[in-house]
């Protein structure tokens, strides 16, 4: 399995606060989380915003991508989103992490604006199972606790999930859909929302584990691959 961590890499490297926590970028954690987990099973990679081709080059390569961005969704080129949409519908896994849920391309796979309500603070999240046997869910307690985090609350504008595997709770009272399974087309993706970066969230045991066991339930939708000469396309305008 070939797997790509994609990470815009601009607050590692304009932000004291956040370089203290990611000195190596978010992406690089992230990786090492996958490697931990799938050890030879993967061979993972991490490509950044400033990479030739915006570090997504070797889309055709890749059977999972993993995206994590915040501030630079729309230095994201438009033709290089599009591309992302594509190699999905034709079968490639991708998992959405965090902030990511404003990226150009997983905004155009759901079809929805994909806003959700935020509040900045150091607060305390509940992460909790609700499909616990869901190979995502596979070693994951019935709830884990993330001891600082953004707060991320509905409404969340996506559309139904084809599954749900985890909820969020905060202590202002807020709800979170955090852990989404889609289809589309030939494709699967996992939405995860526990992740920032002022917070120490992708260090964690159990957070670690989702984002690996996430990355081999999407790969499960690229099991048969295209032929060639077939594509799965996108009528225009349907996800504009």
């Amino acid at each position: 399995m070939r797997v790509t961590v994609w990470n815009e890499y601009i607050h590692e490297r304009r932000d004291d606060a956040v370089r203290a926590v990611y000195p190596d970028g978010i992406h690089t954690e992230v990786a090492s989380a996958i490697r931990d987990h799938l050890g030879e099973g993967a061979t993972v990679v991490t490509a950044v915003l400033d990479d030739p081709d915006q570090g997504l080059g070797n889309l055709d390569g890749t059977d999972v991508l993993v995206w994590w961005g915040h501030l630079g969704h729309e230095l994201v080129a438009d033709e290089a989103a599009a591309r992302v949409q594509q190699r999905v519908l034709d079968g490639m896994g991708l998992v959405v992490l965090h902030s990511a849920h404003l990226s150009k391309s997983f905004v155009r796979l759901m079809g929805t604006g994909c806003h959700l309500r935020w509040r900045e603070a150091d607060d305390r999240e509940l992460v909790w199972t609700v499909s616990p046997s869901h190979p995502i869910a596979e070693g994951i307690p019935p709830v884990f606790s993330i001891p600082q985090q953004e707060m991320y609350g509905e409404y969340f504008d996506i559309p139904a999930p084809d599954e749900l595997v985890f909820i969020s709770s905060f202590t202002g009272g807020e709800v979170f859909r955090s852990g989404c399974c889609f289809r589309r087309g030939r494709g699967r993706i996992f939405y995860f929302s526990p992740g920032h970066e002022t917070y120490p969230v992708y260090y964690q045991a159990e957070v670690r584990r989702v984002i690996a066991n996430a990355v081999l339930w999407v790969h499960g939708g690229g099991q048969s691959p295209l032929h060639p000469d077939e594509s799965i396309e996108s009528p225009t305008g349907w996800y504009e």
